[in-house]
């Protein structure tokens, strides 16, 4: 399964093989001070090469840092006890490995061997450049609810420096209140203990996010202390992204490593608790009847997608800032793998919490007290740390800490591929203006999410506009790469680009097993469609954001063959068909190395029979086989 040998046509793969990849990474972008010239759709700019990370493993923690985030802490721990508990580990493990992490690898490949972002990509086929246009609209719906979710979690780390912890005690004002320091039971008398919420809810709900009961009056107005709170995570992102990867790549050094050191210290403080282990041992005890449900697939699937980012253009970009030589395949394995243990040692720490939760306030029933998404985070969590006899400040201040830092490593990534979209396509926009620009529009959108009826905004805009387009358009990706673009061309790229053959692993997870799966969830996903329990016009606007997204597809292609027939020399089904092949410009970014690539792929392709069956072209598309 691993990539194997090394290929040199009728020579020794020591040798010139070797050497052919050596003189590729001397002459790469990195090393070069060669100007690209690059054609956009309307014009044509000479641009300096692509900023490039610092070191090597600098792309590895970014992407780290990118990966882990609030999905391994809020989200996989209550799917994985929803579906099964240890059983749903098996499929989750399965799926990571014939799905997610071959998508991982592939999205490194594109981006380091075309040093271009999720738009500029599609130079491999431009009539599907709307897949990476629409991808970008996906990362802006998702950058702006995510440094909202960042400005609570940083409320939250300030608050747990008080003396008490504020949401440990109830507010006179609130009825049907418990302190959330209570150990014990309450038990019902004359109804008392029925419609009781802990203080940490209340806090949630009634003090920070002060949330409405539905949305029919409308949003409301941004809490003013969570305004402050969003500037700040705006200010902290900018910062990080001002000076470009170098800066990022920097930045990768804290935000991917010492979100563990924290995390160790958690887990060895969860296991210390009384109860932790009920609630551990609840977590992983398979119910292996629930693998036979289609449902736990399409979770495993769902959730190994959306916790490695695959498919949002996130990947691509960092890729994109890489030396050509880099050993992307290493990156790949180290950071999905890194990925799952991270998501079970979370599950560790929240169910050995929600398990010492149970254990004193005597509620036998774990799966009660766990809640999908924020609840976990900003209800459960809290509400146990107020429990904890010995500092529960410190901490409170530490997990809000990691929640906060993982946090900003994954919105780097978000607003990283925005930013590389759009000076891909406008290279003669300075970096510093482009990031201000965004991180500007950021903090603005940002705000709806703020408000009192922020949260059930969220969910509507995360609905159409995160899951469904990128679900639907990583179909159309994988299509395009796998089918159109070739995994028999991607296996040369590769072997052109690191010297060494790819396996079959590799190609049938590409060109198979993945696009097969994604066109499943999909399936699965529209016919368990239903709109949300809202006003009917919210509805329709994130029917709106997802079908502007799946217009661009038709949208750019016509524009693709209108640009081909613009120029004369081409009937309309030529140009149609032309214009899913590679522009001239596909390929290495630098002048030397490209040109190099040019020749040996058009002999190849001039080696090639012209004339070949369905099952040839299959068998050669698949496995480089005529």
């Amino acid at each position: 399964m691993e990539n194997l040998g090394y290929a040199g046509g009728q020579v020794e793969p020591g040798e010139k093989g070797t050497q052919a990849a050596d003189s590729r990474s001397v002459a790469s972008p990195m090393n070069s001070s060669i100007t690209l010239q690059t054609i956009s759709d309307d014009t044509k700019t000479t641009t300096s090469t692509r900023d490039k990370w610092g070191r090597d493993i600098e792309f590895m923690l970014s992407c780290i840092a990118y990966s882990v985030g609030f999905g391994n802490i809020w989200k996989f721990p209550y799917t994985a006890l929803k579906h099964g508990g240890g059983a749903f580990l098996l499929p989750y493990l399965i799926v990571l490995f014939i799905v997610g992490r071959p998508i991982y690898y592939l999205e490194m490949i594109l981006g380091q061997f075309s040093s271009r972002g999720c738009v500029k990509l599609y130079d491999l086929a431009p009539a599907m450049r709307g897949i990476g246009v629409a991808q970008t609209i996906a990362m802006f719906v998702v950058m702006t609810y995510y440094a909202p979710v960042l400005a609570i979690t940083f409320r939250y780390f300030v608050a747990s420096f008080s003396s008490t912890l504020p949401w440990s005690e109830c507010n006179p004002s609130w009825a049907n209140c418990v302190n959330s320091s209570f150990v014990g039971r309450l038990e019902p008398t004359n109804g008392t203990a029925v419609g009781l919420q802990s203080s940490a809810e209340l806090y949630f709900l009634k003090e920070v996010i002060h949330k409405a009961p539905s949305l029919e009056d409308g949003l409301g107005m941004p809490d003013w202390k969570l305004a402050l709170c969003l500037l700040f995570a705006w200010i902290v992102v900018a910062t990080i992204l001002i000076r470009g990867a170098k800066s990022t790549g920097k930045a990768s050094y804290f935000l991917a490593i010492f979100p563990y050191v924290i995390i160790i210290i958690l887990l060895l403080q969860t296991l210390m608790l009384d109860g932790a282990m009920q609630g551990i041992l609840y977590l992983i005890t398979p119910q292996w009847d629930k693998l036979l449900s289609i449902e736990v697939w399409y979770e495993a699937v769902t959730q190994c997608f959306f916790s490695l980012s695959v498919c949002y253009g996130g990947i691509i970009a960092y890729s994109s800032f890489n030396n050509f030589s880099n050993n992307v395949h290493r990156d790949a394995v180290i950071t999905s793998w890194l990925d799952t243990f991270t998501s079970i040692v979370a599950d560790c720490i929240v169910f050995g919490v929600i398990g010492n939760l149970a254990y004193v306030s005597g509620q036998p029933d774990i799966q009660k007290l766990a809640r999908d998404g924020a609840g976990l985070t900003f209800m459960t969590y809290p509400d146990a740390i107020a429990k904890f006899q010995f500092l529960p400040q410190l901490f409170a201040a530490l997990f809000f800490l990691m929640l906060f830092i993982v946090g900003v490593g994954s919105n780097l990534g978000v607003t990283t591929s925005i930013i590389t979209a759009i000076r891909d396509q406008r290279p003669q926009l300075r970096h510093w203006q482009v990031v201000l620009g965004t991180v500007t529009v950021g903090y603005f959108f940002g705000l709806l999410y703020l408000t009192p009826g922020g949260f059930d905004f969220l969910d509507v805009i995360d609905y159409y506009g995160a899951k469904y387009v990128t679900l639907t358009f990583a179909v159309l990706e994988l299509a395009t790469v796998a089918w159109i673009y070739g995994v028999d061309r991607i296996c040369r790229d590769i072997r052109f680009m690191l010297g060494i053959e790819t396996s079959f692993y590799w190609r049938v997870c590409w060109g198979l097993i993945a696009p097969a799966a994604t066109l499943l969830i999909l399936i699965f996903s529209f016919a368990d469609f239903e709109l949300q329990k809202v006003p009917m016009g919210y509805n329709v606007l994130g029917l709106f954001i997802y079908a502007i997204a799946v217009l661009q597809l038709p949208g750019w292609y016509c524009y693709a063959v209108w640009r081909r027939r613009s120029k004369q020399t081409e009937s309309l089904r030529k140009a149609a068909h032309n214009a899913l092949k590679p522009m001239d410009i596909w390929g290495p970014e630098s002048d030397t190395v490209r040109l190099q690539y040019q020749a040996e792929e058009e002999q190849y392709q001039n080696s090639q029979p012209l004339e070949r069956s369905t099952v040839q072209r299959i068998k050669k598309r698949m496995f480089n086989k005529g």
